[in-house]
């Protein structure tokens, strides 16, 4: 192992110790960081089709890979504030996911292939550089944007999902929550834990990317492009749960239809 893929490891090493005092390490990961409130069912009020929609089920992996701990339905029995343990569960989550580590290999893959950040060189040392990095950046980012900002300034760090009304508004609210955050107290705020805690993962990536390609100008532009691909992240934790209820649906209307064809009552089957 080169000398330069031991700077690397140990680069992301110091950004591990810079976050070992949050609460939740040392826990076992519970199953999901969201909030449980307690409700009497005979108070609930009749759901109308719009709240149904609203409640669909959010996929804790979008497309079965990609980690989303952070988002919950915009209802009720979500709103309660998270305890500061349960913001650095979500950011727990979306760092040590299995999910996310592949998705650095892969990362680093193409950063490799197209000898993105050049001063890394090519080859096994480099490649262990680049995804070493790709660590680093998802272990600060999650830790910032999920929980020590949100601990500290008092935001919810969940994306809270819309679920109802037409297309073009849910659109737009998705959009517009890489700008707007809530309160633990549920009022609307500037999304300081996203935009500041992703500058804030960009800056501490100078100390352990190539000293050449350590640049203002980098760090801005990177964190730009990380703003224009928040607001598609946000498109799908919006809409993917749409989609695993239309999937639901036609698979039910399906197996009652293969049911009639074939002389059985969907009604009776389970008899």
């Amino acid at each position: 192992m080169s000398l330069r893929l031991h700077r690397g490891w140990w680069a992301f090493a110091l950004v591990t110790l810079i976050f070992s005092g949050v609460p939740s390490f040392a826990q076992e990961k519970p199953d999901s960081p969201q909030p449980k409130v307690q409700t009497d069912n005979a108070d609930k009020p009749a759901i109308d089709l719009q709240d149904k929609e609203a409640n669909d089920e959010v996929p804790k992996r979008i497309f079965w890979i990609i980690p989303n701990f952070m988002t919950a339905n915009d209802q009720p029995e979500n709103q309660g504030p998270l305890t500061k343990k349960q913001k650095f569960d979500i950011a727990w989550h979306q760092f040590w996911d299995l999910s996310a580590h592949f998705g650095n290999v892969i990362q680093a893959g193409i950063s490799q292939a197209a000898n993105g950040l050049p001063h890394y060189g090519q080859g096994w040392g480099p490649f262990g550089e680049r995804y070493a990095a790709q660590e680093g950046d998802q272990f600060t980012g999650s830790m910032l944007i999920y929980g020590v900002i949100p601990s500290v300034l008092h935001q919810d760090p969940r994306y809270f999902r819309k679920g109802r009304g037409r297309t073009w508004s849910r659109i737009g609210y998705a959009a517009s929550r890489v700008l707007i955050a809530r309160t633990d107290s549920g009022n609307p705020t500037f999304n300081v834990s996203q935009i500041v805690g992703q500058l804030g993962q960009a800056s501490i990536s100078m100390a352990y990317y190539p000293k050449e390609d350590r640049r203002l100008t980098g760090v801005l532009s990177g964190w730009a492009i990380n703003q224009g691909y928040n607001i598609g992240w946000n498109q799908l934790k919006e809409f993917t749960p749409d989609l695993g209820a239309f999937m639901k649906r036609h698979s039910k209307k399906k197996k009652q239809s293969t049911q009639v064809q074939d002389g059985r009552s969907p009604l009776t089957e389970s008899n």
